[in-house]
C-alpha cells in the first residue's frame, strides 16, 4: 500500500513551480482543505500565488506554512533524473524541492487530513499560510497574507514552518529561531589625484582600513542561550578606475551583520558609526534591514515538538538557531510560538535534491503528533 504523504509529494514535485511560479500546487491544497471545512482565501499580490485557508474561528489557532515555490533547477544535463519527474533509487526520491520544501507540504496536508479524521471536533482553530515567493524576493509572499492578517487583528498562536532543519537525521535538529540580517552600503570619500603625487589628494582606501579592522576586530554581543555573537562580515569593496596610476576619490564596502536577540539594529548601527567617527571617516551609508532575529524559547509549542520528536523518531532534537533567514521572520510578528521542523537540509539548493522515502511518513506523524497534543486539550 503506497504512503499518501509520498504520493502527494511526487504529486507536487512534479509541478514545475520555479519562483515565483506556483505550478497549481496551491490550487491542489486549496481542493484538500476546503474538502475538510477549511474557508478558502487567495491572497496574491504582483504575480504572486498566496494561499490562507483556515478551519475554525476560535484561539488557539495553529498554522503551518510554506512555500511552493523552488530554486531553478541548474543544467539538466547534470540531474540523474529530470527535476520535475520525481523518481525514487536507493530509498530517495528525487526531484527538485523534495527536501525544500514540498515533502514538509505533503507531510503537513496528510497531517492534518489524519488528525481530522479522529478530532473533526478539535478546540480551536486550524489554517495554512502557503506562498510561491520564498525563494525570490519574498516582497509578495508570506509578508502579504501577514499584512491582510494584521489588517483585521487575525494573529496565531502557534506555527510549523516546514523548511528542511535536520542535518544527518530527521528531527535531530529543528529551528526555534533565526538571527536578523542587517545590511549596508558604506562609500568612504577621498579625494581622486595622481598617484605620483598623493599629498595632492587623500586615499579613501587607506584611511578607511583601519576603521575596517577595527570593526572585523569588535565584540557586538556574546550572543545568548540560543544564539551565537553577532557577526559583521565584508562581502564586496569597491574603488578606484581601474588605472594604476590614480588614487581614487572613493571606495564602497559593503558588508552584513548577522544578529541575535542580544542586539539591535539601532544599537548596532550607532556602534558602528562611532567606530567610523572615531577615526575621522567622510562617509555615507545606506541601511538595508533584511530581517529581525525572532526567537521561541521553551513553552507548549517546543515541547510539543521536542515530544513528538522523541516518540516517532526515537531521538531528542536539537534546538537551534544557525542559517540564514526564512518568512518565519514575517510570521513572527503575528505568532507568539514559532518552529521550523522538517527533512534533511542536505541536498537542498543541488543538483539531485532528494529526501529520504522513510521520512515522509514519520515527518506525517510528527506533524500530527504536535496537533494532538495542543489542539486536543
Amino acid at each position: 500500500m503506497s504512503d499518501p504523504t509520498l504520493e502527494l509529494a511526487r504529486e507536487i514535485i512534479s509541478r514545475a513551480s520555479v519562483t515565483p511560479e506556483d505550478g497549481g500546487c496551491c490550487d491542489l491544497f486549496a481542493q484538500r482543505l476546503q474538502a475538510l471545512g477549511f474557508t478558502i482565501e487567495f491572497i496574491n499580490r504582483n504575480g504572486v500565488t498566496n494561499l490562507w485557508a483556515r478551519r475554525g474561528n476560535s484561539a488557539p489557532l495553529f498554522v503551518f506554512a510554506g512555500h511552493t515555490d523552488v530554486v531553478p533547477t541548474g543544467p539538466l544535463d547534470k540531474w540523474t533524473s529530470p527535476p520535475f519527474a520525481p523518481e525514487i533509487r536507493d530509498g530517495m526520491l528525487y526531484g527538485r524541492g523534495a527536501a525544500d520544501m514540498k515533502s514538509s507540504l505533503a507531510a503537513m496536508l496528510t497531517a492534518t487530513e489524519a488528525f481530522l479524521a479522529e478530532y473533526p471536533n478539535h478546540p480551536g482553530s486550524l489554517a495554512f499560510l502557503l506562498t510561491s515567493d520564498e525563494e525570490g524576493d519574498a516582497n509578495d509572499g508570506t509578508i502579504a497574507v501577514v499584512d491582510a492578517l494584521k489588517a483585521r487583528n487575525e494573529g496565531m498562536q502557534f506555527c510549523v514552518i516546514g523548511e528542511p532543519t535536520s542535518v544527518d537525521t530527521l528531527g535531530d535538529m529543528i529551528k526555534n529561531g533565526r538571527r536578523g540580517s542587517l545590511s549596508g552600503v558604506l562609500t568612504v570619500k577621498g579625494i581622486q589625484c595622481h598617484i605620483a603625487y598623493p599629498e595632492k589628494g587623500r586615499n579613501p582606501i587607506h584611511e578607511a582600513a583601519p576603521a575596517l579592522a577595527e570593526l572585523a576586530a569588535t565584540e557586538w554581543d556574546k550572543g545568548n542561550e540560543y544564539f551565537p555573537p553577532t557577526t559583521w562580515q565584508v562581502s564586496n569593496i569597491h574603488g578606484g578606475t581601474g588605472a594604476t596610476n590614480v588614487v581614487p576619490g572613493s571606495v564602497e564596502i559593503k558588508f552584513n551583520f548577522r544578529f541575535s536577540t542580544a542586539s539591535t539594529p539601532e544599537g548596532l548601527q550607532q556602534r558602528l558609526c562611532a567606530i567610523l567617527e572615531k577615526h575621522k571617516l567622510d562617509y555615507e551609508i545606506k541601511w538595508t534591514l533584511g530581517a529581525r532575529p525572532f526567537l521561541t524559547g521553551r513553552g507548549p509549542l517546543a515541547d510539543a515538538a521536542t515530544t513528538a520528536i522523541r516518540e516517532v523518531c526515537g531521538i531528542d532534537t536539537e534546538l537551534s538557531t544557525t542559517g540564514g533567514t526564512s518568512d518565519g521572520r514575517f510570521i513572527a510578528e503575528i505568532c507568539e510560538q514559532l518552529l521550523e521542523i522538517g527533512p534533511s537540509n542536505a541536498t537542498s539548493h543541488k543538483i539531485d535534491e532528494c529526501v529520504a522515502v522513510d521520512a515522509l511518513p514519520k515527518l506525517s506523524a510528527i506533524y500530527r503528533r504536535i496537533l494532538e497534543q495542543l489542539m486536543t486539550a
